[in-house]
């Protein structure tokens, strides 16, 4: 029998498998449920304590964002992906404009955008590099002649020189595809009050009493008459990018402290939250906050199963216009719809296309759920469109008691997905470019990635919480180019 070698003797294999045992234990229990609501709790008091100090509206970077924001003091969500800000993938989303943020920039002097990220990062890519590059790419959009809004801002103990003149270099081609949506311009101007955009960052590791008295507490100074104009800010409106985790340095995907404080706690909700999302959490905080580990899933269950119930109550009725004056709608299935608009419910279950049609207002496609549904709906989108192009084509009803416009509703089981890709296939089939409805003149008509693009803009202008994944998009550029 072969002697035992050195590692087997100070650690046999039984003790290697109770150490691994013991060390994942440890790393559970430091990322339970119970650490990372507490966790939550402390980074949100420090995101209240940079509202208090600089004085400006708190917008949710969405969806870790409005974990971290109270939502008395919520004034509005922002869709800024990170992934926008991966290193050699950066891009300026032309599905997420975020230009409904652009009035609370004017009226206040500036926003502060919260977020937060994991793995021992200082901040989330959203913050370091996909929101500087939107303050570049509208400043050179909105201001052209304002040369110094146009260079681009990063934090340089996030962002390296190198990474960042990258960046740069590729803003004109980002400016270029923005002005190709041929939005109106000059309202977006007005907005602003003729100032442009500057971000700038905040995470715990600063000092907030230098920050309320340096150029980002003169700003709110200024707003309120109370500062001279001087200063760095000067002209410019701050977007301030918090960061609302405090920083640990750790290894793999998560980081957490030995004390239980965890990085990042509100992010990747789907692998721990068990359907608590941040408005219950808000609702519920001082219970969840009191209540042990092993009862946390039962309260957890309880509240997500009561808020399902409301929300179903009062949310169902709300209905969101996508194409401004043209009467195209989208909402929530269970949604109510008045008898003389044409409503195409998509509904999460497959049917057989011969039972779809409901009524001579009314069309019931079921082409299943998730991803499923976004590819099973290019096939989908002829028969929609020519049934909303036949109700849109009747003859206006007359008399005083007649409706004063068509409506078109579309409605999914989220309201943003399914729904807003349905409604931008109807606005470019039964539409023309002047926003008539399509006559019938046998006139041979054809679609382009631009054209479907520009119409795309005009619906996330008007409804920014709008989300149609790729799949549902792809569907809908297949079935109009095709």
């Amino acid at each position: 029998m072969p002697a035992p070698t050195l590692d087997q003797v100070i650690f046999p294999e039984p003790v290697h498998h109770n150490l691994s045992r013991i060390l994942g234990d440890l790393k559970r229990s430091n990322l339970s449920i119970t650490n990372r609501l507490r966790s939550i709790s402390q980074d949100a008091a420090f995101v209240e304590q940079v509202a208090d100090a600089l004085r400006l509206p708190l917008i949710a970077n969405e969806r870790c964002g409005s974990w971290y924001i109270d939502p008395a003091r919520k004034a509005g969500s922002a869709y800024f992906k990170s992934t926008d800000g991966h290193t050699g993938q950066w891009k300026f989303s032309l599905r997420r404009l975020n230009l409904h943020l652009l009035p609370l920039i004017g009226e206040n002097n500036g926003i502060i955008i919260v977020d937060s990220t994991r793995r021992g990062k200082r901040m989330p890519d959203a913050l370091s590099k996909t929101v500087p590059t939107w303050c570049a790419v509208l400043n050179r959009a909105l201001f052209p002649s304002l040369a110094d809004s146009h260079e681009l801002y990063t934090p340089p103990n996030a962002v390296s020189a190198s990474e960042a003149s990258q960046i740069a270099a590729l803003l004109p081609a980002f400016v270029s595809s923005f002005l190709s949506l041929q939005l109106d311009l000059a309202p977006l101007r007005a907005q602003l009050g003729g100032r442009p955009l500057r971000p700038f960052w905040v995470t715990q590791e600063d000092d907030l009493s230098v920050l309320a008295d340096g150029p980002l507490g003169a700003a709110h100074r200024r707003r309120d008459g109370d500062g001279d104009g001087d200063g760095d800010l000067a002209g410019f409106h701050p977007v301030v990018c918090c960061t609302a985790s405090r920083r640990v340095v750790g290894t793999g995907t998560e980081a957490a402290e030995a004390g239980g404080y965890i990085q990042g706690a509100g992010d990747d909700t789907e692998n721990w939250a068990l359907g608590l999302t941040a408005g219950i959490f808000w609702r519920w905080k001082e219970d969840l906050l009191a209540a042990g580990e092993g009862e946390l899933p039962d309260l957890i269950g309880e509240l997500v199963a009561r808020e399902d119930r409301e929300r179903r109550r009062g949310e169902g009725g709300v209905l969101k216009e996508v194409v401004k004056g043209k009467g195209l709608f989208v909402g929530l299935l269970g949604a109510e719809v008045g008898e003389e608009a044409c409503v195409v419910r998509l509904v999460p279950k497959a049917t057989a296309r011969e039972g779809w049609v409901k009524g001579k207002r009314c069309l019931e496609v079921g082409i299943g759920k998730s991803r499923a549904a976004s590819r099973l709906l290019r096939d989908a989108l002829g028969q929609v469109c020519e049934f909303v192009l036949a109700y849109l084509r009747e003859p206006d009803p007359v008399g005083k008691d007649a409706p004063q416009k068509k409506a078109v509703v579309v409605l999914c089981e989220t309201g943003k997905d399914l729904s807003v890709g349905v409604a931008l296939a109807i606005y470019c089939w039964c539409f023309d470019d002047a926003g008539n409805v399509r006559e019938d003149d046998g006139t041979e008509v054809s679609f382009n990635k631009a054209g479907i693009r520009v119409r795309l803009g005009h619906i996330v202008t008007a409804f920014p919480e709008a989300n149609p994944n790729r799949a549902t998009l792809q569907s809908v550029n297949s079935f109009l180019m095709d």
